[in-house]
C-alpha cells in the first residue's frame, strides 16, 4: 500500500459545452463531409458494412442545391413541393402554438424548429400503416400523414373536442387510426415498446414494420440499452431513431456520451445496423430511412439512425436556452435549416421560386389560423369548455367496481351543488 503513495490522484471528469451564453461560436469542430461521397452498402448487407457509416455522415444536398450521389433517393418534383409544404406546415404550426401558450391559452408547448426533416421526411419514406413511436418532437409526421390539425389543437388545449379527454399534457398525441402510438413523458420507454411491436408484426406474419425516435439525452436511459438488445437477438423489423439535436434541455449532448463518439458507432456494439445522417437534409433522411424500411422488411434486421441536428430554438416553453448556450449557436449551426435547403433545392433545379414559398407560408399561415379559431370553439385551457365531469372515472375498467361508481355519483353530486351554472358541459 506505501507504494502507490507516489500515484497521482484520480479526477472526476465533467463535460463542458463548448459555448455559454455570451461566448463567441465557431463549429469548426464539427467535421462536415461533402456532399455524395458516402457510399450506399447493399441494404440486405451485414450489419458489420455499415459501421464506416456511423462515424460518417450520409449527405445528398451540396453546397451547390444539388442532390448527388449514391443516397439520391431521385424523388419527383411534386413529392418534393409535397415534403417542403408539409415542413412548412409544421413550422407554422409551431409558431402558433407557442404564441398561443403564450397568450395562455395551454399550458405548455414544444418546437422542433431546426428538426421538421427528422420527422416529416421519415413520414414520407415509410408506409403510411407502418407504426411509429413517437417522441414529443414528430408532430411532423402527424401532419404528413393527414391527421386532422383541429385535433391536435384540440388535445394542446385539453379542451371538450380533445379525444384524450384531458388526460395527457400537451402534444402528447395519439392517434392509432394514423399508426401514431401514444406519446409518453417517460423518456425512452417507447423504444422497446416499438421493438415489441415489431416483434408481434414478424410473429403474426404481417408485413408491417415499426419505428421510433427519441433524443441524445434519453439515449443514456436504460430502456435504449434494452431496445437494442432485442432488437438485435430477436432480428426485430425495426427503424430505432436517435435525433441528436446536441442538447438535452439544458445539458449538452456530451452527459450522453457525445464527445466520446457517436451516437450511431452504438450500433456496431450491438451488431446492429447504424446509419449517421445528416438531419437538416431532408434528402438524406428520406434515404436513410427508406434504406432501413427496405432492410426491415426484407428480414435483414434493425438499423439504428443518428440524425445530426439542431434545436433551433428552446426545449419547451418553460425553457430559456439564453441561460445556457451561446444565442449565435442557431444561426452559426453549419448545416443550415432544412426547409430553407429543400426550398434552394427546388428552386435550383428550377421547380420553385422564392415568390412561390412566400405565398405558400402565407396560405399555411391561413391554414394554422382557421385550424386554431376552429379548435377554440371548443374551449382553451381554464375556459371551463371541457369533458364532462363523470368521464374522468371511464376508461379505466371494462366495468366500473361498485365502490368508484358510488364515488363518481358522490363527486358529480357534490360538483352540481357547489357549481350549478357548470350542469350544461356535464351533459
Amino acid at each position: 500500500m506505501a507504494g502507490k503513495r507516489n500515484l497521482p490522484p484520480l479526477e472526476f471528469y465533467v463535460p463542458e459545452p463548448k459555448f455559454r451564453p455570451g461566448d463567441p461560436v465557431d463549429f469548426v469542430h464539427v467535421n462536415i463531409p461533402p456532399a455524395g461521397a458516402q457510399p450506399r452498402p447493399d441494404e440486405g448487407c451485414p450489419a458489420i458494412e455499415t459501421s464506416p457509416l456511423c462515424y460518417d455522415l450520409v449527405r445528398v444536398l451540396g453546397e451547390d442545391h444539388q442532390a448527388v450521389g449514391p443516397w439520391n433517393p431521385r424523388l419527383d418534383a411534386d413529392t418534393l413541393r409535397e415534403m417542403l409544404r408539409v415542413m412548412a406546415r409544421t413550422r407554422a404550426f409551431d409558431d402558433r402554438m407557442y404564441r398561443g401558450q403564450r397568450q395562455g391559452k395551454t399550458s405548455f408547448y414544444m418546437k422542433c424548429t431546426g428538426e421538421e426533416a427528422t420527422s416529416v421526411a421519415s413520414a414520407f419514406a415509410l408506409a403510411a400503416d407502418d407504426m411509429v413511436f413517437p417522441s414529443y418532437r414528430q408532430q411532423g409526421i402527424l401532419l404528413a400523414r393527414g391527421y386532422p390539425m383541429v385535433e391536435m389543437i384540440n388535445q394542446i388545449y385539453s379542451n371538450r373536442a380533445d379525444r384524450l379527454k384531458g388526460r395527457q399534457l400537451p402534444i402528447m398525441y395519439s392517434a392509432r387510426d394514423y399508426g401514431f402510438f401514444t406519446i409518453s413523458g417517460n423518456l425512452a420507454t417507447q423504444f422497446p415498446q416499438a421493438v415489441g411491436w415489431a416483434l408481434a408484426s414478424a410473429s403474426k406474419g404481417d408485413s408491417r414494420i415499426a419505428t421510433s425516435f427519441i433524443g441524445d439525452g434519453s439515449s443514456a436511459e436504460g430502456d435504449f440499452h434494452a431496445a437494442m438488445t432485442f432488437a438485435t437477438v430477436y432480428n426485430a423489423p425495426v427503424i430505432l431513431n436517435i435525433v441528436n439535436n446536441q442538447w438535452a434541455i439544458s445539458s449538452f449532448s456530451g452527459f450522453a456520451g457525445a464527445e466520446r463518439t457517436t451516437f450511431a458507432a452504438r450500433a456496431i456494439g450491438y451488431g446492429m445496423a447504424g446509419l449517421r445522417v445528416d438531419g437538416n437534409d431532408a434528402l438524406a433522411v428520406y434515404a436513410a430511412t427508406q434504406w432501413a424500411a427496405n432492410r426491415a422488411r426484407s428480414n435483414q434486421g434493425p438499423t439504428l439512425i443518428e440524425h445530426f441536428t439542431y434545436r433551433a430554438e428552446g426545449h419547451s416553453t418553460s425553457d430559456d436556452p439564453g441561460q445556457y448556450r451561446s444565442a449565435r449557436e442557431a444561426e452559426a449551426w453549419p448545416l443550415g435549416d432544412p426547409i430553407n435547403r429543400l426550398k434552394n433545392h427546388l428552386c435550383a433545379i428550377g421547380e420553385w421560386t422564392d415568390e412561390q414559398h412566400e405565398a405558400m407560408d402565407r396560405e399555411l399561415a391561413e391554414e394554422v389560423k382557421a385550424a386554431t379559431k376552429e379548435a377554440e370553439k371548443n374551449g382553451i385551457l381554464g375556459h371551463g369548455l371541457h369533458h364532462p365531469f363523470h368521464t374522468m372515472f371511464e376508461d379505466v375498467y371494462e366495468e366500473l367496481p361498485w365502490n368508484l361508481k358510488e364515488q363518481s355519483e358522490q363527486a358529480i353530486r357534490e360538483r352540481r351543488i357547489k357549481w350549478p351554472s357548470w350542469k350544461e358541459y356535464e351533459k
